[in-house]
């Protein structure tokens, strides 16, 4: 394997991760900036415009822009139109393309994190570097950009492993990489034993980045102090306002505007055509059932996890914490194939089952309620719960009457987020799900494959619109400030 594929893999899978990284850095630190520090008409409006893409999901992205750069999509033909009938756009099927598509879908999670970290970050330092006759240009580069780094590293982190995890958007533009490799090995050779060498080297390049991340992001301290005057926007200058709405409109363009119309078209020409039959509703339903046992039970199970680890920092409780995060490096294909093994050796009576499904989602997903769930857990005073205890409640009681309800929301909020996650994914449910058994995910990549514009653009429009409930979840905090 290391002499005929490994290199090969190696080298496309390192080279997509750069070149994303490098993308969702640009468009998400520069339309943070320019949203924090500057006020001007629409600014809610252009902070929804940069978030929305998450609600996207990256097959959907690859499959809309390989037919809108077609000769025969809006693209195709205004390109045509701009540089002559001869000529055709730009294309998607190599790296550049692919990681086109993965920026778009990915940077989002930069923008999110350092927009964060600028609404917080204080005036004091800039105007003591200005007062030592620093120029603006200099300010951002010794010292907002520093101040910076915690933030764009973890939204750097988040990227990377999306992108290390991504099967549908490499599957659809061909492009090969550890995760498409491991699906071709499982579903196309039958060959196991190359598909889990593949995912070793696969899970080491994850948690090896991991462990560099925090390891380079635990070496930095950034303190301010209390009395510390935070940043106010200026009002942003007639050139601004055009500056900034050319280039946050431009990422809006590509990123939400293109992808919502085409996915509004042609799901319009569906509905004329009378394509949404039945069927398409009993994809729904599929949909919504895995996600919504996957949700409920990844939220029970991580419960236990979460309060262990918030009311007890032993080695224990962080070895807990780590063996049930492992979902978080983990893509779908390789906990499709651990989940496979395991079954086919041990319970083979649940191979085929929609029970091995959800169990796949559980493990995928657990990090995301368990760090949700212990954040509520960690506000808990302990003294209610030692109140309650001396008035002879026991520890059931305890936990239906104080603990439950007061980490409701924290329950809620990971729910929320395991059920979308659970209603986007596509690797692990293609590999996994029972006979006749179709997601909307699966019948995505289906029609998408079929070039069926008109069935593919409704699955993708519902997905959308399932996963603006978490949105609104992210959004809470940026509203309130």
């Amino acid at each position: 394997m290391w002499s005929k594929r490994l290199p090969g893999l190696l080298w496309n899978t390192l080279s997509l991760s750069v070149l994303v990284g490098i993308g969702s850095m640009v468009l998400g630190v520069s339309a943070a900036w320019w949203i924090t520090r500057r006020e001007f008409p629409g600014r809610r409006i252009a902070i929804w415009l940069m978030v929305l893409p998450l609600t996207v999901p990256t097959y959907v992205f690859a499959h809309i822009y390989t037919t809108l750069f077609a000769d025969s999509g809006w693209i195709g033909r205004a390109w045509q139109w701009l540089f002559g009938a001869g000529t055709s756009a730009p294309d998607l099927y190599n790296v550049v393309g692919v990681s086109f598509i993965l920026t778009l879908a990915g940077f989002s999670y930069v923008f999110l994190l350092v927009q964060d970290s600028l609404s917080r970050s204080q005036q004091n330092l800039e105007e003591a570097a200005r007062i030592q006759g620093a120029r603006p240009a200099q300010v951002f580069w010794r010292v907002n950009l520093p101040l910076m780094r915690p933030a764009i590293a973890a939204g750097l982190a988040l990227v990377v492993l999306h992108v290390l995890s991504d099967f549908g958007a490499v599957s659809m533009m061909r492009y090969q990489t550890f995760t498409l490799s491991i699906y071709l090995q499982m579903t196309g050779r039958f060959d196991y034993n190359a598909a889990a060498g593949l995912s070793l080297v696969l899970v080491s390049l994850s948690l090896t980045f991991l462990i560099l991340e925090r390891f380079f992001r635990n070496r930095q301290r950034y303190y301010g102090t209390a009395q510390a005057k935070r940043y106010t926007a200026r009002r942003a200058t007639r050139f601004e306002i055009v500056a900034i709405w050319f280039w946050l409109g431009l990422i809006a363009l590509f990123a939400f505007i293109l992808p919502i119309l085409w996915m509004l078209i042609w799901s319009w020409e569906a509905w004329m055509q009378d394509l949404i039959s039945d069927r398409f509703w009993g994809y729904v339903g599929n949909s919504l059932l895995v996600s919504v046992l996957a949700a409920s039970l990844t939220v029970v199970v991580a419960l236990p996890v979460a309060l262990y680890h918030a009311r007890e920092r032993s080695w224990l409780s962080q070895t807990y914490l780590h063996v049930s995060s492992v979902g978080f490096v983990l893509p779908g294909p390789v906990i499709a194939l651990g989940i496979l093994a395991f079954v086919l050796s041990q319970v083979d009576i649940l191979y085929g089952s929609l029970a091995v499904l959800v169990i796949a989602m559980l493990i995928r997903f657990l990090p995301l309620a368990i760090q949700a769930q212990e954040a509520a857990a960690q506000q808990l005073t302990p003294s209610m719960e030692e109140a309650a205890r001396s008035l002879g409640a026991g520890t059931f009681e305890n936990l239906r009457r104080i603990i439950l309800p007061m980490i409701r929301g924290g329950m809620i909020s990971a729910w929320v987020l395991v059920f979308i996650d659970t209603l986007k994914e596509l690797p692990a449910t293609l590999i996994l799900r029972p006979t006749g058994f179709d997601t909307l995910p699966v019948r995505i990549w289906i029609e998408s494959s079929e070039e069926m514009l008109e069935l593919a653009a409704p699955a993708a429009l519902m997905l959308v619109i399932g996963t603006l409930p978490v949105l609104w979840f992210l959004m809470r905090p940026v509203k309130q400030r």
